[in-house]
């Protein structure tokens, strides 16, 4: 596994990505109204934040991606082994296959296979933009 990215939810987008940007990071996928992705310098990494009417109170809400390139192998064997995987793995529209659980904190985890529309999806800004 690798890790891919961490999501946070955001109550103002643009205020988000120019704090982020201010940091290094760099725009790379712009759905907005609803979604935004930013790369780190030369690593790969990236951070989301996904727009949210409000923040969550009480408990962690990030949710951590982790790239499984034998996404329903991997879910067999987890549940195999006892865990509680609470959807998937399936085709999400965003051309993602996902299976979601929490880890015993109640932090939502994401195992995902994206292949190349993870980093290169069709609704990218292009690198010269």
């Amino acid at each position: 596994m690798k890790l891919n990215q961490v999501t946070l939810p955001s109550l103002d987008l643009a205020r988000g990505v120019a704090f982020y940007e201010q940091l290094g990071l760099t725009l790379i996928v712009d759905a907005l109204p609803r979604y935004v992705r930013l790369a780190c310098p030369g690593e790969g990494s990236t951070l989301s934040l996904h727009l949210v009417a409000e923040l969550p109170k009480g408990e962690a809400r990030t949710v951590i991606y982790f790239e499984c390139e034998d996404l329903d192998e991997r879910v067999g064997r987890l549940q195999a082994a006892g865990l509680t995987i609470e959807s998937g793995p399936r085709d999400e529209s965003w051309l993602w296959r996902e299976a979601r659980l929490k880890d015993p904190d109640g932090n939502p985890v994401c195992l995902y296979f994206a292949g190349e529309n993870r980093l290169n999806p069709p609704w990218r800004i292009p690198p010269d933009a």
